[in-house]
């Protein structure tokens, strides 16, 4: 008597039951994977979309550090202003690879959507701008053709669209006319929403001569950046914003949300833990009849237990590999959902899983399955031969 085989037909000869519940540790396995995929696919693009940004340090005109981290990246427009002298005090404070200048400008426009937005413009040093921001790619044309001189525009992705312009139209500003050189590929950043102005253009028609917003700082390869910051700490009027500071705030609020994550992944657990301890144990009663007779054939205790635990085995692998594979297979439409709730979510993959994740979350299953499952098996190892077969259950 293969035990193994026996234990396979009782799951086929009740499909329903069976069926429903590889349903249900499928699920189970579904949320799983999504949540830790969506843990560390979270963390990953962040970390990207900060270490993209081309530079570790950013200065702001002295205020509230959010509002600088806001303006920094997400385009926030409680802008301050300081002198672009500043730039020659940085290089002073030694260490520096490249600086490059910025000049924001919000304008609201009451013609833009129903009931109006607001346009971003950023000034832009085009001899360090692109440098600094290696993931800005064109879809259309390229940088300012005429450096300083000319009147020129280049458009982020959703400005683009939204003004319904391409690389060669001309672009209104005021009641001048500028030629748009470029558009550029769609980022996920701030940068698809931005109106980009060579620097000394954007403080002539803003009327802020000498003036900049923001300037970011890229150190030497061995800096010593807390130093550095330091030194930076000594200029007047001036607000430090450290990408390791904002990643550190950024990831303390992450953190947070993991344990949310992780609460949802044990509540997801339990409930496959308790289906699958409902199902076998329901199994047992159903069969105490069956298992005497196998008993009394020459089945031993352990035999019954090990058939038992054979029978939740194939239910949660089954399940696990289901749940794995729906999983990676809806990723994407998982992933959109997750942008549609949370318009500022990183660029990036938001859900990675794994084929280590993929492996381990299905051992996870299997595992806490066979722990629902030891109860069941438990009863139906004690199950003595004679009284069972002369119950009437």
């Amino acid at each position: 008597m293969n035990i193994m085989q026996v234990a396979g037909k009782n799951l086929r000869r009740r499909k329903v039951r069976t069926a429903f519940t590889i349903i249900g540790i499928a699920l189970s396995s579904w949320v799983l994977v999504t949540l830790l995929g969506f843990n560390k696919g979270y963390e990953a693009s962040l970390n990207k979309d900060i270490d993209d940004m081309g530079f570790q340090i950013v200065l702001t005109a002295k205020g509230c550090p959010y509002e600088a981290a806001t303006l920094m990246l997400k385009g926030g427009t409680g802008l301050r202003y300081m002198e672009e002298d500043v730039v020659k005090s940085v290089y002073e404070a030694g260490e520096v690879d490249e600086v490059t200048p910025m000049l924001m400008h919000a304008e609201f426009d009451p013609n833009k959507g129903e009931n109006g937005g607001t346009t971003v413009y950023l000034g832009i040093d085009p001899a360090t701008y692109p440098h600094m921001k290696p993931y800005n790619q064109f879809a259309q044309g390229d940088w300012f053709k005429s450096g300083e001189k000319e009147k020129e525009v280049v458009l982020g992705y959703e400005a683009a669209e939204l003004e319904q312009r391409e690389a060669g139209d001309t672009f209104l500003i005021g009641e001048d006319e500028y030629l748009v050189t470029g558009v550029l590929k769609r980022s996920g950043t701030q940068d698809d929403g931005m109106i980009f102005l060579p620097l000394s253009t954007a403080q002539s028609v803003f009327d802020k001569s000498g003036k900049i917003t923001m300037l970011g700082i890229k150190l030497d390869k061995d800096a010593d950046i807390p130093a550095f910051e330091e030194e930076l700490y000594k200029l007047p009027d001036v607000q430090v914003v450290s990408m390791a500071q904002v990643k550190n705030t950024i990831m303390s609020l992450v953190t947070s949300a993991k344990v949310i994550v992780m609460s949802i992944v044990v509540i997801a657990f339990a409930i496959a833990m308790f289906g699958v301890l409902n199902t076998v144990l329901m199994s047992v009663f159903e069969r105490y009849q069956e298992i005497g007779i196998l008993k009394s054939m020459g089945a031993m205790p352990f035999d019954i237990f090990k058939m038992v635990l054979f029978e939740t085995t194939i239910l949660c692998g089954i399940g696990g590999i289901i749940g794995v594979s729906f999983a990676i297979l809806i990723s994407g439409a998982s992933e959109f959902a997750i942008r549609y709730f949370i318009p500022f979510a990183p660029t990036g993959g938001l859900i990675q899983i794994s084929t280590n994740l993929a492996v381990i979350s299905v051992a996870a299953i299997i595992a806490i399955g066979l722990l629902g499952g030891i109860y069941p098996a438990l009863r139906a190892a004690a199950i003595r031969p004679l009284s069972a077969i002369r119950s009437e259950e």
